[in-house]
């Protein structure tokens, strides 16, 4: 995926509830896509077709650039602190991500947020698990054609991401962010949740796509 100004700063080798507050005291898992249809998210306005539900997956992929941005009545789409869930699989050679904290966005890659990278075997040499352009892994710790488990966990400053129940990066926010003073809206506040179609030629499933809402 690429962002405009980002420099690498280092490298690292429920059930659904009656309403988001009822989700917020029990601190449930609520399940964000229903395996059906686009309820709750809306896409992009460039390049719709690249997403789309198949077979009870989203599908993003398979076309020209789009991102696909959770706009339900969870949380009133806008999240602080939480953990994701999502399963995800890809297909050789694809990009994808994970935006946290973003703003719906028209067109264009996000400005907002940060992204959590989905590619095991794409020429990108920033890895599945990078917070793209900020704290990026080098080699991949999933497989193409397999699924595996994202976890998300984003707390005050810091992004924790775990692959099948293994840590494998934490980046912690501070006011001494290089990138910030090009991208001011590249920062954790609050925002909601947005899946990147990166490409023609990368094809990338989720499903099973779950957030717990913390204090």
């Amino acid at each position: 995926m690429y962002i405009r100004t980002f420099l690498s700063l280092s490298f690292v080798s429920l059930s659904l509830g009656h309403s988001p507050v009822c989700a917020v005291e029990s601190a449930e898992w609520i399940s964000l896509f229903d395996g059906k249809s686009l309820a709750g998210w809306t896409p992009a306005k460039e390049n719709q077709g690249s997403c789309r539900v198949e077979d009870g997956t989203l599908v993003l992929g398979g076309g020209d650039r789009c991102h696909l941005f959770y706009t339900g009545e969870v949380g009133n789409h806008d999240f602080k602190n939480f953990q994701l869930k999502l399963k995800v699989m890809t297909k050789p050679n694809a990009n994808s991500g994970v935006y946290v904290h973003v703003k719906y966005q028209e067109t264009g890659w996000p400005d907002s947020g940060y992204e959590v990278q989905v590619n095991n075997s794409h020429e990108d040499w920033r890895k599945t698990g990078s917070i793209y352009g900020i704290q990026d892994i080098k080699e991949s710790p999933a497989q193409d054609n397999e699924w595996f488990e994202y976890l998300i966990t984003v707390d005050g400053k810091k992004i924790t991401v775990e692959v099948d129940g293994k840590v494998i990066n934490e980046f912690t926010e501070t006011g001494e962010m290089p990138h910030l003073k090009d991208s001011p809206e590249r920062k954790l506040s609050s925002g909601t949740i947005a899946l990147q179609a990166h490409d023609p030629g990368s094809t990338v499933y989720y499903k099973d796509i779950e957030i717990k809402l913390l204090p």
